[in-house]
């Protein structure tokens, strides 16, 4: 059983920046990592997503330019920097173990439990 545990969520005025961290039980380093959010009320969307070697990144429109994943595989953490946050930006904010960078959520096994960005105007 992996476990996935997010952490570095907060309120945050519009501009601003935050870096969300996932930490993995194990079983991580072979496996692409992906950070998905959902607003109240809407679906669950990919934001980003890195290969296991971290060469590979992919982003949703919405967050090019703006937002960074990453990973240390020593550490079993991947990273999301974000900066110049926006008010349409907050949402929970869940990261999760995929079999590849894909932007669909039936391509990832194992899933946090999820942390809050809150972005004020």
């Amino acid at each position: 059983q992996v476990q996935l545990v997010e952490s570095g969520g907060g309120l945050v005025q519009a501009g601003g920046s935050l870096r969300l961290s996932c930490a993995a039980s194990a079983s991580f380093s072979i496996y692409a990592m992906g950070w998905f959010r959902q607003a109240p009320g809407k679906e669950r969307e990919f934001v980003a997503g890195i290969s296991w070697t971290g060469v590979d990144t992919d982003y949703t429109d919405s967050v090019k330019g703006r937002f960074t994943i990453s990973r240390d595989n020593a550490k079993n953490t991947v990273y999301l920097q974000m900066n110049s946050l926006k008010p349409e930006d907050t949402a929970v904010y869940y990261c999760a173990r995929g079999v590849g960078v894909r932007p669909t959520r039936d391509a990832y096994d194992y899933w946090g439990q999820g942390t809050q960005v809150t972005v004020s105007s």
